[in-house]
C-alpha cells in the first residue's frame, strides 16, 4: 500500500476528529452553560439559531462527516498495518457518537428549530422543557469523551504508522 496515502488519510482523520472534538467540547464548556443562564424565550431562540447555523458545509465536511469518512478511509488503508487497531477503535467510538447524535441530539435540536421556524413560539417554557436540557447536556459530555478518546487513538495511530514507515 502507498505509505503516503496511508499517512495522508490518517492525518486527515486526525485533523477532522480534532475539529469535531472541539465543536462538542465548545458546546459542553461554553455554549450550553451560557444558554443555561438565559430565560426560556432567549434559550429557545438562541439555541434554534445556533443549531440552524451549524448545519453548513464547513462544519459538515471539516468536522462531523469529515471525521467519519476520513477515519473510515484511514482504518481501511491501515488494514494490514500496525496502526489499524487504533484507527479502527477510533472509528467505532466515533460511530457510537454519531448514533448518540442521531438518537438523542437531533430530535431535540429539530424540535426547537421547528418551534422557532415560524417566529417566536407561544410557550417557550414548554419548548425548553420538552427539549430536556439536562439530557442533552449529559449526552453531549458522552460525545466529548468519545470524541477526545477517538482523537487520542488517531494521534497514537499516527505515531505507530510513522514509526513503521520510518
Amino acid at each position: 500500500m502507498n505509505e503516503t496515502l496511508q499517512l495522508t488519510a490518517l492525518v486527515a482523520a486526525t485533523i477532522t476528529m480534532g475539529l469535531s472534538a472541539g465543536v462538542f467540547l465548545l458546546y459542553a464548556h461554553t455554549i450550553m452553560p451560557g444558554l443555561k443562564t438565559t430565560d426560556d424565550r432567549t434559550f429557545v431562540a438562541s439555541f434554534g439559531a445556533i443549531d440552524k447555523a451549524i448545519i453548513n458545509p464547513v462544519f459538515m465536511v471539516s468536522a462531523f462527516f469529515g471525521a467519519l469518512v476520513f477515519t473510515a478511509a484511514a482504518a481501511m488503508l491501515q488494514l494490514e498495518e500496525d496502526a489499524f487497531p487504533y484507527a479502527a477503535a477510533a472509528l467505532v467510538l466515533y460511530a457510537v457518537l454519531v448514533g448518540i447524535t442521531v438518537r438523542v441530539h437531533l430530535p431535540r435540536n429539530d424540535a426547537i428549530k421547528a418551534a422557532v421556524a415560524e417566529g417566536e413560539p407561544d410557550d417557550p417554557a414548554a419548548v425548553r422543557s420538552a427539549f430536556d436540557e439536562p439530557t442533552w447536556v449529559r449526552w453531549n459530555w458522552v460525545r466529548v469523551v468519545l470524541n477526545v478518546a477517538a482523537f487520542g487513538l488517531l494521534c497514537w495511530a499516527l505515531l505507530v504508522a510513522g514509526a513503521s514507515a520510518g
